[in-house]
């Protein structure tokens, strides 16, 4: 079973929320050998989430960064089992490299060829909130995701989450500083655009890291501070 494989590299377990998706039919044609996925979240410190009151923080900036990293070697030690196992997968970093051409086509959307937010709800892990974040069950939105592509069924996929459980929540909506989203509840027929500008965010992020931490980065945190989920 690949359940028991994965769950052995997720150390604390507490830490971790993982489950897998059915993507036939989801995902960009050059990952056609790919169907099925794993979805995989770690927790973020809630201590450091409960510190941003009014933008990002240094030490939530070096957080951010840090987990990305321990996902992505997570995701390659995970690989190397599962070609152990000759399992062939495709492990999808929680963020591209700058100045890569993955980034610049990134830019010109702010999406990429695959979301790791989708693979989540459809491995049951939780749905997408008003400002975009995947809203997890356990952790709400203080996590980071990785997803990692595989070419066979696993045989436990997962029931999708086909739309939001926000309800008439608006705090991260009204808190949002760069007043990005417009309230509107997400479903799998619902495109982000249509609820959520991402551009506007994206903005602002650059704005707070600027004015805040000095580095020319694009971060801020605050809609994942005040969701009452996973507080």
């Amino acid at each position: 079973m690949i359940g028991p494989l994965i769950e052995k590299h997720l150390t604390p377990k507490d830490e971790f929320i993982f489950g897998f998706a059915d993507l036939r039919g989801l995902l960009h044609p050059k990952f056609s050998n790919y169907p099925f996925g794993i979805s995989i979240g770690k927790r973020l410190d809630d201590s450091i989430i409960d510190n941003l009151i009014d933008g990002p923080t240094l030490e939530y900036y070096k957080h951010y960064n840090d987990i990305n990293k321990d996902l992505a070697d997570l995701t390659q030690r995970i690989q190397i089992d599962l070609h152990k196992n000759k399992i062939n997968s495709i492990p999808i970093k929680p963020t591209i490299s700058l100045g890569s051409s993955d980034y610049r086509k990134y830019l010109k959307y702010l999406s990429y060829d695959i979301s790791h937010k989708m693979v989540a709800t459809r491995a049951g892990l939780g749905w997408i909130g008003k400002t975009d974040l995947l809203i997890s069950k356990k952790f709400g939105p203080r996590l980071r995701l990785v997803t990692i592509l595989l070419d066979r069924d696993p045989g436990i996929t997962a029931v999708p989450i086909d739309k939001s459980k926000c309800g008439k929540c608006n705090i991260c909506v009204e808190k949002c500083p760069a007043q990005a989203a417009n309230g509107m509840l997400w479903n799998i027929k619902v495109h982000r655009d249509q609820f959520f500008n991402a551009f506007k965010c994206r903005e602002k992020w650059g704005e707070l890291a600027k004015q805040r931490l000095n580095v020319d980065e694009r971060i801020c945190g605050l809609c994942v501070s005040v969701c009452p989920i996973g507080k």
